[in-house]
Parts: C-alpha cells; sequence; structure tokens
C-alpha cells in the first residue's frame, strides 16, 4: 500500500485527487492538508510515502514545504502537482528536493502512474516541463550552484565526474557504459554513488547540477 498526503488550498481539487487515487487498489489517502506548514505537521505524524503538492497557498508556499518535507528524518517523496510551469518555479522545487513535477491538466492514469513512480525512488516530470527545464538549464547563464551544492560536486571522482556530465545529457546507464568503454553494472554503481554524494532523489536533480556548474564530458 502505498500512502499518500494531498496538500492543495482547493478542498475541490483535493476531492477530485482523493477519488482519483483512491480508486486504485494500492493507493491510500492518509489526511488533506490546505497549506505547508500543515503538510509539515501532517508529515511528520503519518509518515506518508508520497506528497502531493501545490505551490501557491496561503499561509506557506509549497517550495519551503517541500524543502522540509525532504529533510524530515522518514521523508516522503514529494510530488508537485500545480498550474504554474515557470523556469524559476521548476528550479526552486528541484533545488527543495521535489521527485517530481507535474501539471493540473495531468490525466488520473498519468497521475497515478507517477505516484507510483516517484515511490519507487523514480523522478517523474511533465513533457512541458521537461522541455522547459532542460532550456532552463542549458541557455541561463546565471543559475549557480549554491557552496553546499558545489562542495558537494567537490566530492566526486573523476569517474563519477565524467559519468556525471553523461547523465546530464540524458545518456541511460547501458550508453554510458558504451561511451566510457565500462560495463552496465559498473555505470550502475557510479550513479548510484554520484546520486548519493550529491544528495540527488533523481537523475533529473543530477542533471541540474551539472548544467549549473557547467560539467562536460571529461571536464
Amino acid at each position: 500500500m502505498i500512502t499518500v498526503l494531498l496538500v492543495d488550498d482547493s478542498a475541490i481539487m483535493r476531492e477530485g485527487l482523493r477519488l482519483a487515487l483512491e480508486a486504485e487498489p494500492d493507493l491510500r489517502v492518509l489526511a488533506e492538508v490546505g497549506n505547508g506548514p500543515d503538510a509539515v505537521e501532517a508529515a511528520r505524524r503519518l509518515q506518508p510515502d508520497v506528497a502531493l503538492m501545490d505551490l501557491h497557498m496561503p499561509g506557506g508556499n509549497g517550495i519551503t514545504a517541500t524543502r522540509t518535507l525532504t529533510a524530515l528524518p522518514t521523508p516522503p517523496a514529494v510530488l508537485v502537482l500545480t498550474s504554474f510551469d515557470r523556469d524559476e518555479y521548476i528550479d526552486q522545487a528541484l533545488r527543495a528536493g521535489a521527485a517530481g513535477f507535474l501539471l493540473k491538466d495531468v490525466t488520473p492514469a498519468e497521475l497515478v502512474r507517477a505516484v507510483r513512480l516517484v515511490h519507487e525512488g523514480h523522478g517523474v516530470f511533465a513533457p512541458a516541463v521537461v522541455r522547459r527545464t532542460i532550456g532552463l538549464l542549458t541557455t541561463t547563464p546565471t543559475l549557480r550552484l549554491t557552496a553546499d551544492e558545489q562542495a558537494r560536486l567537490d566530492t566526486l571522482s573523476t569517474r563519477e565526474r565524467d559519468v556525471l556530465a553523461l547523465v546530464a545529457l540524458g545518456l541511460s546507464n547501458a550508453a554510458i557504459a558504451a561511451d566510457l568503454h565500462s560495463t552496465e553494472s559498473t555505470i550502475k554503481g557510479h550513479v548510484s554513488r554520484l546520486m548519493t554524494k550529491l544528495r540527488a532523489a533523481n537523475r533529473v536533480q543530477a542533471a541540474r547540477i551539472a548544467y549549473h556548474a557547467g560539467l562536460k564530458p571529461g571536464s
């Protein structure tokens, strides 16, 4: 059973989300809240597997709540569900530790699939958000790593940096192995270690760090 916390200031939206999720035998909504502070309190008390997070709510925004939730001892996977896809919101959500970013025009089937995927540790992003993110990361030179992110990047070995640069290009483990003349299992180990060192919840978050650092294969 995958347990879910709904965080949205619209009662109508929460009801629709609950109906879509609880139609599935493996999903259960533990609680519904309408703002960030209540989301943090509920997550600490109930320890849900996944939190569906709106960004704009009275009494505390979703970015701040996401950052707090992902820092909990038993953090839920945070899946942002919002009407806003502005560049700064996407980047802020990724920096805060969101495992996914969907728009509210998502279908019930797509939502259910996304909840299952983030629970399994995968990143899930709406196609429009992926296109915007790639464009943002590759064409916006003003974005920089924080001091903490740079310190984490500096812990990577030369090989891990090479692997990270190829992850940022969207290559699979098999493709990276072919490019670096290695085995897929070895690359899988490198990816696992670099994700841990970077504290990245998924490959998109790791790619964001690589892009912001200007990391290129062989650099």
